[in-house]
C-alpha cells in the first residue's frame, strides 16, 4: 500500500473532482422542485463550478509551487469536502450556487497539483503506470457521473450526490498525509514570491472567457453580455502578458513562464490538451442531453449508455501508461486526437431522428479510445517539460 498510496490518494481526488463536473446534470430537475428555483437559475449550479475551476487553475498551481504540492492538495480536498457538505444542506439556490463555486476553488487546487504529486512520487516505469491509471480514472469518473447521479437522485435524494464526496475526501486526505512526501515551501524572497498581479489578470481572462462561452450558448453569441465578456477576456489577457514580461524583467518568477510557449513541443502539448479535453467533456454533456431529451432514457439509463466511453478510456489509459517511457509523445497524442475526431463523427451520424441509444455505442467507444490514449501521455510530457519546482504551473 505504501508504494501505491500516493496514486490512490490522487485517483480518489480525481474521482470526486470529475464526477462532480457531470453528476449534477441529471439532478437539476429535482433540485429545482425542492428548492423552488427555476431550472434556468440552477444552470449556475453547473456553471459556477466550472467557472471557478477554470479561472483559478493556474493560480492554484503557482500557490502549490510556492507553498508545497501536498499541502495545496490536502487543503483543496478539505475545502472541497466542506463545500460539498454545504451543497447538500443548502436552503436555497443562492447558497447552493455559492457552495459550488467554493467546490471549484478546492477542485482547482486538487487538479493543478495531482500531476506534480505523481511526478514526485514515482520514477521510471512506475511513473508511467501511475499517470496511466490516473488518466484512466479521469476518463471513467467524468463518464460515470451521470450514472451515479441518476442512481442516487432516483433511489435516495439529490443531496446525497454531494455528501458522497465526504468519506472519499477524508480517505484521500489520510492517504496523502501518510504516504506522500511533504515538499518544503520555497524560501521567501523577492524572486520566489507569488505573482499576484499575474494570477489576478489570468483569472479574470479565464473567468471572462468561460462566462462568455456559458452565456453565449443561452443568450446568443452576438448578445451584448457575451461580447462584453469576450472583450474583458481579451483585455485581461493582454494585461496578463504585459504583467508577466515586467515580472521577468524585475528578476521575479512569473505565474506562467511565457518563454515555454515559444517551445514548439510544449505549445503543441498545450494545444493537444485543450482540444482533447474540450471535445471529450463537450461530448459527454451533449450526448447525455440527447439520450434523455430525444432518446427518452431515464437518468440511470443515460448513464449506463455512456459506459462504453468510460470503459474504453479506462482500459486504454491503463495500458498506455505502462509504456509511456518507451513512446514518443507525438504518436499517442496525434492518434488520440484522430480517434476523438472520428468518434465525434460517428456520434453525429448516430444522433439521427428516431435513433436509439445503441446507435451511439461505436462513437462512444472510439472517443474513449482516443481520450485514454492521449490523456496520460499529455500530462506526463507537460509536467516533465518544466523544472519540478514549477510542476504545479504545468499541471
Amino acid at each position: 500500500m505504501r508504494k501505491w498510496g500516493p496514486l490512490t490518494a490522487v485517483c480518489l481526488g480525481a474521482c470526486i473532482l470529475l464526477v462532480d463536473v457531470t453528476i449534477v446534470n441529471v439532478a437539476l430537475p429535482s433540485m429545482a422542485r425542492d428548492l423552488g428555483a427555476s431550472f434556468a437559475s440552477l444552470q449556475w449550479v453547473i456553471d459556477a463550478y466550472a467557472l471557478a475551476l477554470a479561472a483559478l487553475l493556474l493560480a492554484a498551481g503557482a500557490f502549490a509551487d510556492r507553498y508545497g504540492h501536498r499541502r495545496a492538495y490536502v487543503g483543496g480536498l478539505a475545502l472541497f469536502a466542506m463545500a460539498s457538505l454545504v451543497c447538500g444542506v443548502a436552503p436555497d439556490a443562492g447558497v447552493l450556487i455559492a457552495a459550488r463555486a467554493v467546490q471549484g476553488i478546492g477542485g482547482a487546487a486538487m487538479f493543478a497539483t495531482a500531476p506534480a504529486l505523481l511526478l514526485a512520487s514515482y520514477q521510471g516505469p512506475d511513473r508511467g503506470t501511475a499517470f496511466g491509471l490516473w488518466g484512466a480514472t479521469n476518463g471513467a469518473a467524468a463518464a460515470v457521473g451521470p450514472l451515479l447521479g441518476g442512481v442516487l437522485t432516483q433511489r435516495i435524494s439529490w443531496p446525497v450526490i454531494f455528501w458522497i464526496n465526504l468519506p472519499v475526501a477524508v480517505v484521500a486526505i489520510v492517504l496523502s498525509r501518510r504516504f506522500m512526501a511533504a515538499d518544503r515551501p520555497v524560501a521567501v524572497g523577492r524572486k520566489n514570491r507569488i505573482d499576484f498581479p499575474g494570477a489576478a489578470t489570468f483569472s479574470v481572462a479565464a473567468g471572462a472567457l468561460v462566462y462568455g462561452l456559458i452565456r453565449g450558448s443561452d443568450d446568443g453569441w452576438g448578445s451584448p453580455g457575451t461580447l462584453v465578456s469576450y472583450a474583458v477576456a481579451a483585455l485581461a489577457l493582454v494585461a496578463f502578458v504585459v504583467v508577466e514580461h515586467r515580472t521577468v524583467h524585475r528578476g521575479e518568477t512569473p505565474i506562467l513562464d511565457l518563454a515555454l510557449l515559444r517551445n514548439a513541443s510544449f505549445a503543441g502539448l498545450l494545444t493537444g490538451a485543450l482540444l482533447l479535453q474540450a471535445s471529450a467533456f463537450g461530448c459527454l454533456a451533449l450526448v447525455s442531453l440527447w439520450l434523455q431529451s430525444l432518446a427518452g432514457l431515464a437518468p440511470i439509463g443515460a448513464g449506463l449508455a455512456l459506459t462504453p466511453l468510460a470503459a474504453a478510456s479506462f482500459l486504454v489509459s491503463a495500458v498506455t501508461g505502462r509504456h509511456i517511457q518507451r513512446l514518443s509523445p507525438r504518436l499517442p497524442i496525434g492518434l488520440g486526437l484522430l480517434l476523438v475526431a472520428a468518434g465525434m463523427l460517428l456520434l453525429r451520424a448516430g444522433m439521427s431522428e428516431g435513433a436509439s441509444a445503441t446507435s451511439l455505442t461505436w462513437g462512444l467507444v472510439v472517443t474513449g479510445l482516443g481520450v485514454g490514449l492521449g490523456t496520460p501521455v499529455l500530462v506526463s510530457a507537460a509536467t516533465s517539460a518544466v523544472p519540478r519546482q514549477r510542476a504545479g504551473m504545468a499541471g
